[in-house]
């Protein structure tokens, strides 16, 4: 089904969208492939066949309505649009800098929403189009030491959600996606209590899904018109399903962890996405 679109990813640099660009490329699909790294999305690019790099900072709301009219007019069309872009958190709320919920909203969910409106009026005049929302595990449970990184991937989830149920009569077909611990650099990229990088990986995370399985399983299931996937297995999977199933259960498991000290082991040892 992929064979002669045009699909846009954010994130497309490394990671889930780099793995994605890729499968899809391998599919007969045309790229439109954002982030900041121009050198790694070059270098991307150069494993994809037919793209167009278009870098630019997430957050630069006001440019956004004229790199989705480039994008848009470079095959005339875009078929598909991946809101993949995002940064994680490592840090107690209550030690938590105001402006680190600021950065976290504005890349994770704002920046997707602000993409989202200028793509999504031209998908329903075209006939229609696809939506990828990258949210997390987090997105459905709050995870400690992930506050913000939680508001905003619920957030995503609820925005999609309700792009979903106002336009899938229009022909727009969205899916969220919640993957669990993917090799990426999520956690090296996580923002601490400061606002700094975190710098460090872990072994939820170096242990995780390769990226490329991941990215052939949300393919199987856009191909499969499957409106959400959790893209998780054990302790991560059973979290979202107990979220749904018997909340008063997850909350005390969640307050137990914090309690067994989560905090300081994940100041050493790291943790999931």
């Amino acid at each position: 089904m992929f064979d002669k679109q045009c699909w846009w990813i954010t994130g497309a640099s490394s990671g889930i969208g780099a793995a994605l660009a890729r499968a899809l490329a391998a599919r007969g699909a045309s790229l439109v492939l954002s982030g900041r790294n121009v050198t790694a999305l070059e270098a991307v690019a150069r494993d994809c066949g037919d793209t167009l790099v278009l870098p630019f900072e997430a957050t630069d709301f006001g440019a956004i309505p004229a790199l989705a009219e480039r994008a848009w007019q470079w095959k005339g069309r875009i078929d598909g649009l991946v809101n993949n872009a995002g940064i994680s958190q490592r840090s107690l709320a209550v030690d938590t800098a105001f402006p680190v919920y600021q950065k976290l909203i504005a890349v994770d969910l704002l920046a997707p929403i602000a993409l989202t409106q200028a793509v999504l009026p031209r998908m329903v005049q075209a006939g229609g189009g696809r939506i990828v929302a990258i949210s997390s595990v987090a997105g459905f449970v709050g995870s400690p030491l992930r506050s913000a990184y939680s508001a905003a991937k619920h957030g995503l989830v609820g925005y999609h959600d309700a792009v979903r149920a106002e336009n899938e009569h229009l022909g727009i077909h969205v899916h969220v996606f919640a993957p669990g611990s993917v090799q990426t650099d999520v956690s090296k990229n996580a923002l601490l209590a400061d606002g700094s990088r975190r710098g460090v990986s872990d072994a939820a995370i170096d242990n995780g899904m390769p990226p490329d399985e991941a990215a052939a399983a949300m393919l199987a299931a856009i191909e499969a018109d499957e409106p959400e996937l959790i893209l998780a297995t054990g302790f991560e999977h059973d979290i979202v399903m107990l979220r749904r199933s018997d909340p008063a259960t997850l909350f005390a498991q969640m307050s137990a962890v914090v309690r067994a000290g989560y905090a300081k082991k994940m100041a050493v040892d790291g943790g999931g996405s």
